[in-house]
């Protein structure tokens, strides 16, 4: 599975993004991706990557130019671009603003990209208008953004939307994120980090301090990570092809860089796949390891309100939903009342269907998740012929170790035509 990682330890913005995802591809592509920036048709905008050193490490920095000039630390107080809005009735007299309806405008009628770039441009500065909506209270369209950093914005967007598309990795995934800490300077006044608006992004989102002073995740930074990332969590097992590093513009007691990996993630063999026809065996070239290590979600709940034969259904309910495994242990529960706990074994990308499974055809209301590490053995299934026709036969290896029996429906059909018990059968074929 093509995974992207994204280490946030030192925050994320728009143009830390950028350059990251530019380097993992070679020097010839980034020069033609760079030129092909500068030719989708933002206003007064330039893109410029440089190469830039942080604590030692090398990497490379986007500049993005907007009538020749950079927007910079003088502007917003913080190294990061930081999108302004006002209320649509205050005076700024000094500066251009513009409102959502503009800059829709220019995202879709004016932007040379493909279809499908210039909707996520749009969804990711969405988020960003909800943000600064419900941060100083006044509906979407009567925010006004300032027009530097609302260009400055839409070309780190539609930079990172590019190069995603590019890359087309099948899961996004992050590092919890850092956010920095104190105060910074803006058009509003001194506001605390994370300022109001990535605070609205970034729920649900993992995120912490640190002793950091300033500003790590910007709204813009923050609207990607939201929009892009399935999940946030550690570094996966994955074998990694290419790796970037997008510098910010501050120096920190720690490297200021936003750290791209892209690779092939471990994925389980899928002859283990409840979903593959006829138990297929493993055809997928992107499992690295052929003995299954991966990941499974473990759900569990505790009931005493259920017959057998209502668990007996809900459990093949649930295998028919997709999960791996499915097991009922007899339990105490409270005031020593008898019950059973139910465990599902599912893989992570079904979580949310089995969830709703779960509540679906049993009478929980609560459930317990577990991240587990399994260690599975690779099998494979061929078709024997036998006395009694065509069996079914799964072979299981790996750790030093090989298994194999008949499949049980076989034994099961096999037994019910003849008379004979399914041992008495299994040990017939076996012995040829």
């Amino acid at each position: 599975m093509r995974t992207l990682y994204l280490d946030c330890s030192m925050g994320a913005a728009g143009d830390m993004m950028t350059a990251a995802l530019l380097e993992l591809f070679d020097e010839e592509e980034r020069a033609a991706i760079v030129g092909e920036l500068n030719s989708i048709g933002i206003p007064d905008v330039q893109f410029i990557a440089e190469p830039a050193k942080k604590c030692g490490i090398a990497g490379t920095h986007m500049s993005v130019l907007i009538n020749g000039e950079e927007e910079g630390p003088c502007d917003l107080g913080e190294d990061h671009e930081h999108v302004h809005s006002h209320d649509h009735d205050e005076p700024h007299a000094d500066h251009a603003h513009t409102d959502m309806h503009s800059i829709e405008h220019i995202i879709c009628d004016h932007l040379r990209l493909p279809d499908k770039v210039k909707q996520d441009v749009l969804s990711v500065y969405k988020l960003i208008g909800e943000a600064e909506s419900h941060a100083h209270g006044t509906p979407v369209h009567a925010v006004h953004f300032h027009e530097v950093g609302m260009m400055d914005a839409i070309a780190d967007i539609a930079a990172v939307c590019l190069l995603m598309n590019r890359l087309a990795p099948d899961k996004v995934i992050a590092s919890p994120v850092h956010v920095g800490s104190g105060t910074i300077n803006t058009s509003h006044g001194v506001l605390p980090v994370p300022v109001p608006a990535a605070a609205y992004i970034l729920k649900d989102v993992p995120i912490y301090g640190g002793r950091i002073r300033g500003e790590l995740c910007t709204p813009t930074g923050a609207a990607l990570l939201k929009y892009f990332v399935t999940s946030f969590e550690e570094m996966p097992l994955m074998t990694v092809r290419s790796i970037g590093y997008g510098m910010g513009k501050k120096d920190f007691e720690e490297a200021n860089c936003l750290r791209a990996f892209i690779g092939d993630e471990a994925v389980p063999c899928r002859a283990i796949r409840a979903d593959a026809p006829d138990n297929a065996a493993c055809t997928d070239d992107l499992c690295p390891d052929p003995s299954g290590k991966d990941t499974a979600v473990e759900l569990a709940c505790n009931i005493d309100d259920m017959t057998g034969e209502e668990l007996g259904y809900a459990m093949d309910a649930l295998l028919k939903a997709g999960a791996l495994d499915v097991c009922c242990v007899p339990t105490t529960m409270k005031k020593s009342r008898p019950g059973n706990m139910l465990s599902v074994l599912c893989r992570e990308e079904d979580r949310e269907t089995i969830i709703r499974a779960v509540f679906k055809y049993t009478t929980t209301i609560g459930i317990r998740e577990t991240l587990c590490r399994r260690y599975v053995l690779s099998r494979e299934i061929e078709t024997v012929e036998t006395a009694y026709g065509d069996v079914r036969k799964k072979t299981s290896s790996g750790y030093g170790v090989e298994r194999s029996k008949p499949e049980y429906d076989d034994l099961a059909r096999i037994a019910d035509e003849t008379g004979k018990s399914i041992e008495e059968i299994k040990n017939e074929i076996l012995s040829k």
